[in-house]
């Protein structure tokens, strides 16, 4: 068996699309109607779809999960972040652990939380 991708959920795809191209430079690999398959294995999926077949309510920033990217130059990235045109919402502003990695964690619009790390 093999882990294929990861699924969170959104309210407006195009604004999660175009959050996950600028940032991390995920590119769409297939669009499927509410459902969109980026690079890296994230999937998209549309909060109206998943509650439907669920039959749950999504809760929003439930910190449960957690999406990680490494990125080398973590300074450049925190730039990003600060200059992106919607706000960001901090969890952690950029820190540093006593193992010496340098972190960032915050949420995406749909309030899913993501770590951004220097490699180990």
């Amino acid at each position: 068996m093999k882990l294929k991708n990861v699924l969170i959920v959104t309210e407006d795809i195009e604004r999660s699309k175009k959050f996950y191209k600028d940032l991390f430079g995920l590119d769409v690999v297939l669009d499927n109607d509410g459902n969109v398959i980026l690079t890296e294995g994230l999937v998209l999926q549309e909060k109206k779809l998943w509650e439907s077949f669920l039959e749950k309510q999504v809760i929003a920033k439930n910190h449960c999960t957690e999406l990680y990217f490494e990125e080398k130059d973590i300074d450049g990235f925190v730039q990003k972040l600060e200059h992106y045109e919607m706000p960001v919402e901090y969890v952690n502003r950029l820190m540093q652990h006593c193992w010496g990695q340098k972190v960032v964690r915050f949420y995406d619009p749909d309030g899913n939380l993501i770590e951004v790390g220097t490699p180990m």
